[in-house]
This record gives C-alpha cells, sequence and structure tokens, in this order.
C-alpha cells in the first residue's frame, strides 16, 4: 500500500489586496514604482488591477506543479485562508486534475501577514485504498516557557519566553490510510529576512528556528514517547527555511557560472534529524541535486538551497530504505540558474522573474505503509 505525499510553499496564495505600499514602499511592487500616482485611490485601483492580471497566470502555474506531483496528500505553506485555498482548488486545480483534493484543513496560525499551512488531500490514494481524516490539532499556541525553550540568544532578540514559538504553526494530522495510522507535521519557520547587525539574516533569526525545530520534536516525542517516537508512522512537510548545505553559484564573466557545493556547521534541520529521529528524504539524492529554492540578491550573493523537506520518521525511513524523491522545477523562472544537465523544460507563460509557480519548488514521494 502505497502513499504519494508532497508539499509546496506556493508563495503567497491570497484572496485579499495589500494597499499598504502606498505608504510603505518596501510594500510596493516594482511595477507601480514605474508610474506617478496622484493619490491613493488611484494607487488602489492600479494595484488591484496589477494583482489581478499577475495572480491569474501564476496559479496556473502553481496548479501545473501541484500536478505534477501527483501527490494524495499535500501540504502547502503560504495560504491566506481556507476560502483562498477552496477557490485555487476549484477554479485552477480541478480544471487541470478534476475532481482531486477534495478535504482542506487549515487553522489560523501566528504570521503577522495571515499566511498559513494548509493540506488538502484525496479521499483514497493512487491504489484505491481510504484516506480517513481523524483529527486535527494546532500548536500555534504553545510558547518558548511552556516548553523551557527560552534561553540567552532569543533574549538577545528581544523575544521573551511568554511569546509564541511559530511563527505560524506546526499542524499536526491524524489520517488512516488504509486503515493504517499516519500523523503529519505541517510546518512553515521563521524566514531569514535581510543582512542586520553585522549578520547575515539566517544567522540573526536561527535562534528562532532552532526553538522551532526543538518544539516540533518535543511535541513528537510528547505524542508517541521519547523512546518510541522514532518507530512510529509519521512525517514532517514544509518549508523549514534553512539548510545543511548551499551550492554556491560564482560568475567570473569569462566561462560561465560555477556551482560549488558548502556545507553549513549549524542549521534547524539537525535538531529534528540528530540521534537518527528522522531522516531528510531529498538528503538521499546526489548533493547537487537536492536544491528547492534559488537565491539571489545580485551576482555577488547567489546560491541554490533546500528549504523544502519532508522528514520522515526513522521507521517510515527504514520501511522506504530505496525510496527516492521528486523535485518538481519546471515552474521555476528562467532567471533560475540551473547546475549542468538539470535544465528542464517551463510551464507555457512562465517568465523571467514572473510569473512563476513559485519561488519554491514542490517535493513529492512516494511510500509504502504497508
Amino acid at each position: 500500500m502505497s502513499l504519494r505525499l508532497a508539499t509546496f510553499n506556493v508563495e503567497n496564495l491570497m484572496n485579499r489586496f495589500d494597499f499598504s505600499g502606498f505608504r510603505n514602499e518596501l510594500n510596493q511592487d516594482r511595477v507601480l514604482a514605474l508610474y506617478a500616482i496622484k493619490d491613493e485611490a488611484e494607487y488602489r485601483a492600479l494595484e488591484s488591477a496589477r494583482a489581478v492580471a499577475h495572480t491569474d497566470d501564476t496559479r496556473q502555474l502553481t496548479a501545473l506543479a501541484i500536478a505534477a506531483t501527483r501527490s494524495d496528500i499535500l501540504c502547502l505553506q503560504e495560504v491566506d485562508n481556507i476560502e483562498a485555498l477552496k477557490a485555487f482548488e476549484y477554479g485552477y486545480l480541478f480544471k487541470m486534475i478534476g475532481s482531486g483534493y477534495r478535504e482542506k484543513y487549515l487553522a489560523t496560525g501566528n504570521d503577522g501577514r495571515g499566511i498559513d499551512v494548509a493540506v488538502m488531500t484525496r479521499p483514497e490514494t493512487a491504489d484505491g485504498e481510504r484516506i480517513e481524516f481523524v483529527r486535527m490539532t494546532s500548536h500555534a499556541h504553545v510558547t518558548f516557557g511552556d516548553f523551557g525553550l527560552h534561553n540567552a540568544e532569543l533574549a538577545a532578540l528581544g523575544i521573551e519566553a511568554h511569546e509564541r514559538i511559530f511563527r505560524r504553526d506546526c499542524l499536526e494530522l491524524d489520517f488512516r490510510i488504509g486503515g493504517r495510522p499516519m500523523t503529519l507535521y505541517s510546518v512553515h519557520f521563521k524566514s531569514m529576512g535581510s543582512p542586520r547587525n553585522g549578520m547575515t539574516g539566517r544567522e540573526a533569526t536561527m535562534p528562532i528556528r532552532m526553538a522551532e525545530a526543538a518544539a516540533v520534536r518535543r511535541i513528537i516525542e510528547d505524542r508517541f514517547g521519547k523512546d518510541h517516537a522514532a518507530n512510529k508512522l509519521w512525517a514532517i512537510c514544509g518549508d523549514l527555511n534553512d539548510y545543511r548545505e548551499r551550492i554556491v553559484i560564482e560568475d567570473d564573466g569569462r566561462s560561465g557560472h560555477r556551482f560549488t557545493p558548502a556545507p553549513e556547521q549549524r542549521s534547524c534541520v539537525d535538531v529534528l534529524l540528530d540521534g537518527g529521529f528522522c531522516e531528510n528524504v531529498v538528503g538521499r539524492l546526489p548533493e547537487m541535486e537536492r536544491w528547492t529554492l534559488y537565491h539571489t540578491r545580485g551576482p555577488q550573493e547567489r546560491h541554490l538551497c533546500q528549504l523544502d523537506y519532508i522528514l520522515l520518521s526513522r521507521r517510515l525511513a527504514q520501511t522506504n530504505a530505496l525510496a527516492r524523491p521528486d523535485i518538481i522545477r519546471n515552474g521555476q523562472p528562467y532567471r533560475t540558474l540551473f547546475p549542468d544537465g538539470q535544465d528542464v523544460p517551463r510551464y507555457p507563460r512562465t517568465g523571467w522573474d514572473r510569473p512563476k509557480a513559485s519561488d519554491h519548488c514542490p517535493v513529492a514521494v512516494t511510500l509504502d505503509l504497508t
């Protein structure tokens, strides 16, 4: 009995307009900066038109990428609300794959922009096994103090013990797949942001992600027992906003781009992998093929890295020792730099920078649950 599981950061699946750019240039789309806008009413009209026109192309590409995962259960990040998810599934996915992801699960988390994690499921797997929902638990309320995770690093960031750990949520969902229990933890960790205080954005925000990872592990261990958790059927899916390695991209201006693997000394992912608690299934791919995102701040700062994860419990990883994940990159914009031999055909209407399916790539894997 197999289950096809996937995760995808769909990048701002919103059903509302953001007009804050009129007063905050950092939130203003670059195309509107080309125009002399006389007042807020004109700005709102132009921003509405821009967003609608851009969104239609983008969501067609997002739907194509999701369809390519062929997943039975799909974990999503950056979803505005359940209404946005329903409208997207009906207006875009349904037109491509027909009656598919009928069941949708989302709980309001802690993100200041209102983006949440969500899960969509088919009624049954491709093998015809029923996917039965059992329960859903949000952990958005958990504080650093609740789990004893407040420390000096967090205090230095101005974070207090009573504040909530998860910047979005750790959404716990229990299913029965063909009668077999399966638990998913859908997450989206703190973003890295821009450099600050002499540190990279990744370094500056690392303490928060380390606490989030420790909290996810604590939730799983409390649920199944510390000595038994690794031997249960569960998976952690989502955007951890951190990497254990990068592929640094350099350009000498003459011979083209050079792609160099570069390991990291510290990552929040290590907190979850430590002691064989779970396995990063993407780590089974060659190191040059593990990336799910292209990052650039100009020619002097470019790299490929893995931010999107399917982490399998030790038992699930051992049962599926030969499983290899698929990373769908056809929705990447043409500006994304691919290592030699990895470039793929893009979906129709993909642009140089936009439209695109997302800045992230979906990750999918087929698992044996017998």
